[in-house]
């Protein structure tokens, strides 16, 4: 391409040193005059070897506008030979080369591709994730990334890096997936940084105490004997043929969340809704989704948005119906809206008592504001996002590995009646749980063998200096896993092998390090504790109620990635009722 330096290089040049400002004025301008660049007009100004101090401003002037023109037309002429293709081609070329720098000066010195797949990397694997993928990239190394469109992300398979990450949020803060805050509003808590974060979530802490959970209970076992009625039906409509029950157990599990968040102030109908529709919440918040395509009419982004608003609109409906209630003398509480309304009326009338002048008011613990019923209705948003898939995933594969050890159902049979007297239609309590030993061992060894959760995305705030020799870029997507640590055979002998003993007579309760199923730090599980008992509940009363058999496919052992794990063949199970 012609530059400008070889323009003024091929300028006539003269060896006349001038002395005088005219001398000087006058060289120029005879150059200028002389050049075949510039217009032959530029000579006339020149007049006796001496010019004007006017003439030489129309003349700067004249040669600024003759140097423009001609130097667009260079350009125009230069791109006109090209041709649209060899431009856009040049252009594409530049892109992908910057692509390439860019991720080969991110990934550094960690496992990764070498090369990136330009622009797009590897979408398609993202969009329809393999398991097997999984397990490769976490065994390339402790820290490994791949880069999907402008989106980098590293994730860490080691157990202490994991821990690094989890409680680093002076670097890091959750994103889920980057299109979640668009999805849920990023007002919502989960979001929320430092303080701000802290002082929220101590006001949400009270509603998983046990004085909480016991108001839960009642409503959670009429769920149970509902659907453990609708899973027999469903069987004998099959004529006791094994049938998939994976989307029945989001079912149950989506009515157990509303209703427990909820009670009777969510209609029927809205729950039904929800649980077919939230799906599709799910299907939108995939690791990497194609930009902007939340604004896309019928695109999965643009559903699941569409769906999780009708979903805070409902919640925001209860919100105001349970602070009506809540208001009036005498209400108990008996879900969990309840339970937090009431809290916020407590701190309400603590302010108003103080204001008045009054002293040795109590102080409520975790004093909070009265929320407003949208951002209630948000927040519980959140609750059902964060137990939906993580729920559904840890039923399926609870009633499907039981079903395949018949020995171990007899045992968490026994117990249960045992705790209850012998009474198998004694309603479950808190009081029964500390007895569970062997029913509590089962579900831990479940949430370690097929855990609910593999991972936790983060995003850096900041550049973050993961190890002496790594820092994740600003804007990066820092990714800690949960699975590896929990299938670490240094820690957990054959870890392949659902044993419930290792946490009764074994080593396993030690390795708190290793127990990463709830995350870790200051984002970790707010229901870590409450989990593990609402699963135990279930499985208790359904080890008395029904007898389920599974009937194994060659799919069964294949893991399907859908947000969190699925047995591939969806769990081919057949449900009668024991007598």
């Amino acid at each position: 391409m012609l530059s400008i330096t070889s323009c003024i290089s091929s300028l006539p040049y003269t060896s006349k040193a001038p002395g005088s400002l005219g001398e000087v004025l006058a060289c120029d301008v005879d150059i200028l005059a002389t050049s075949s660049y510039f217009n032959p007009v530029m000579a006339s100004l020149v007049q006796g070897g001496s010019i004007s101090p006017s003439a030489h401003a129309n003349a700067t002037e004249n040669v600024q506008q003759t140097v423009t023109g001609q130097l667009g037309g260079f350009m125009s002429s230069y791109f006109a030979e090209l041709g649209f293709w060899k431009i856009a081609v040049t252009i594409l070329l530049a892109l992908v080369a910057y692509d390439q720098c860019s991720y080969i000066i991110q990934k550094g010195s960690i496992a990764g591709p070498a090369f990136k797949v330009p622009f797009f990397g590897p979408f398609i694997q993202a969009i329809h994730p393999k398991w097997e993928g999984y397990m490769q990239q976490w065994a390339s190394g402790p820290l490994s990334c791949v880069s999907i469109f402008h989106k980098f992300v590293v994730l860490a398979s080691d157990r202490d890096l994991a821990h690094r990450i989890f409680k680093s949020p002076g670097y890091l803060k959750p994103c889920i997936v980057p299109i979640a805050e668009e999805i849920m509003s990023p007002k919502a808590w989960v979001f929320k940084q430092g303080r701000e974060h802290v002082e929220y979530r101590k006001g949400l802490s009270g509603l998983f105490t046990n004085k909480a959970i016991a108001t839960y209970l009642p409503v959670q076992e009429s769920i149970y004997d509902q659907f453990f009625s609708q899973f027999v039906a469903d069987s004998e409509a099959n004529d006791g043929k094994p049938t998939s029950f994976m989307v029945r157990f989001r079912e149950i599990n989506c009515a157990l969340s509303l209703r427990t968040f909820f009670g009777s102030y969510i209609s029927q109908d809205a729950v039904q809704r929800i649980a077919n529709d939230f799906y599709l919440v799910t299907a939108a918040l995939e690791l990497v989704n194609i930009p902007l395509s939340m604004y896309i009419p019928g695109t999965k982004p643009w559903r699941g948005k569409r769906v999780a608003d009708a979903c805070q609109v409902d919640f925001a409906r209860c919100a105001a119906a349970c602070k009506e209630k809540m208001a009036r003398p005498g209400a108990e509480p008996t879900c969990v809206v309840d339970q937090w309304v009431l809290h916020m009326l407590a701190c309400e009338r603590y302010r108003e008592r103080i204001a008045a002048g009054e002293t040795g008011v109590e102080k409520p613990q975790n004093l909070i504001p009265v929320f407003s019923d949208e951002e209630i209705g948000r927040t519980l948003f959140t609750f059902l996002f964060a137990s939906q898939d993580a729920s559904s995933s840890a039923t399926t594969w609870l009633f499907q590995v039981l079903a395949q050890r018949p020995e171990v159902v007899a045992r968490i049979r026994a117990e249960n009646l045992a705790a209850r007297g012998g009474d198998r239609r004694r309603p479950f309590d808190l009081d029964m749980y500390p007895e569970l030993l062997y029913t509590r061992a089962v579900v831990k060894e479940l949430l370690r063998y097929r855990p609910p959760v593999i991972f936790v995305p983060y995003v850096a705030t900041k550049t973050f200096p993961i190890t002496p020799d790594y820092t994740a870029g600003k804007g990066a997507m820092v990714i800690p896993s949960c699975y590896p640590a929990l299938h670490d055979p240094e820690v957990y002998a054959d870890p392949g092998t659902f044993d419930p003993e290792r946490w009764i007579s074994g080593d396993a309760e030690s390795k708190t390090k290793n127990w990463l199923v709830f995350g870790a730090g200051p984002h970790d599980c707010l229901a870590r504790s409450y989990v593990p008992l609402q699963m135990a509940h279930m499985i208790g009363k359904a080890a008395m109620d029904i007898d389920f058999v599974h009937h194994p496919t060659p799919r069964s052992e294949e893991i399907r990635v859908f947000a969190t794990l699925f047995p591939m063949d969806g769990c081919q199970l057949v449900f009668t009722k024991r007598v």
